[in-house]
Protein backbone atom coordinates (compact mmCIF):
# COMPACT_ATOMS: atom_id res chain seq x y z
CA UNK A 1 0.00 0.00 0.00
CA UNK A 2 1.54 3.68 -1.03
CA UNK A 3 -1.10 5.81 0.08
CA UNK A 4 0.15 9.00 0.90
CA UNK A 5 0.25 11.16 4.06
CA UNK A 6 -2.13 14.31 4.36
CA UNK A 7 -0.40 16.95 5.81
CA UNK A 8 -2.59 19.42 7.81
CA UNK A 9 -2.63 23.02 6.50
CA UNK A 10 0.01 25.26 7.57
CA UNK A 11 -0.86 27.22 10.90
CA UNK A 12 0.12 30.15 12.75
CA UNK A 13 3.84 31.74 12.32
CA UNK A 14 3.93 29.51 8.96
CA UNK A 15 0.71 31.09 7.46
CA UNK A 16 2.05 34.29 7.93
CA UNK A 17 5.51 33.52 6.83
CA UNK A 18 4.13 32.43 3.83
CA UNK A 19 2.06 35.45 3.63
CA UNK A 20 5.09 37.52 3.96
CA UNK A 21 7.01 35.79 1.26
CA UNK A 22 4.55 36.29 -1.31
CA UNK A 23 4.00 40.08 -0.35
CA UNK A 24 8.08 40.23 -0.39
CA UNK A 25 7.97 38.44 -4.05
CA UNK A 26 5.08 40.81 -5.44
CA UNK A 27 7.02 44.51 -4.02
CA UNK A 28 10.16 42.79 -6.08
CA UNK A 29 8.28 42.27 -9.13
CA UNK A 30 6.61 45.66 -8.94
CA UNK A 31 9.95 47.36 -8.32
CA UNK A 32 11.45 45.47 -11.18
CA UNK A 33 9.07 46.28 -13.51
CA UNK A 34 9.03 50.06 -12.78
CA UNK A 35 12.64 49.99 -13.36
CA UNK A 36 12.65 47.82 -16.55
CA UNK A 37 9.83 50.25 -17.87
CA UNK A 38 11.84 53.45 -17.06
CA UNK A 39 15.00 51.89 -18.74
CA UNK A 40 12.69 51.78 -21.94
CA UNK A 41 11.25 55.23 -21.66
CA UNK A 42 14.54 56.47 -21.57
CA UNK A 43 16.02 54.43 -24.22
CA UNK A 44 12.91 55.95 -26.12
CA UNK A 45 12.16 52.48 -26.86
CA UNK A 46 11.02 50.98 -30.32
CA UNK A 47 8.60 53.57 -32.82
CA UNK A 48 5.42 52.78 -32.54
CA UNK A 49 4.47 55.28 -34.98
CA UNK A 50 5.90 53.10 -37.89
CA UNK A 51 3.84 50.04 -38.84
CA UNK A 52 6.04 46.88 -39.64
CA UNK A 53 6.62 46.19 -43.70
CA UNK A 54 3.69 43.20 -44.47
CA UNK A 55 5.25 39.95 -45.45
CA UNK A 56 3.42 36.90 -47.20
CA UNK A 57 5.24 33.61 -46.78
CA UNK A 58 4.41 30.75 -49.15
CA UNK A 59 5.91 26.92 -47.89
CA UNK A 60 6.25 24.37 -50.34
CA UNK A 61 7.76 21.47 -49.04
CA UNK A 62 11.18 22.97 -47.05
CA UNK A 63 11.63 25.79 -48.82
CA UNK A 64 9.86 29.25 -47.87
CA UNK A 65 9.03 31.94 -50.91
CA UNK A 66 9.29 35.62 -49.53
CA UNK A 67 6.68 37.80 -51.97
Amino acid sequence: MSGRIASPKPRGIRRVERWLVGVAFAVIAFVLERVVVRAVRREGGPARTVAPEARTFTSRGGDVDVE
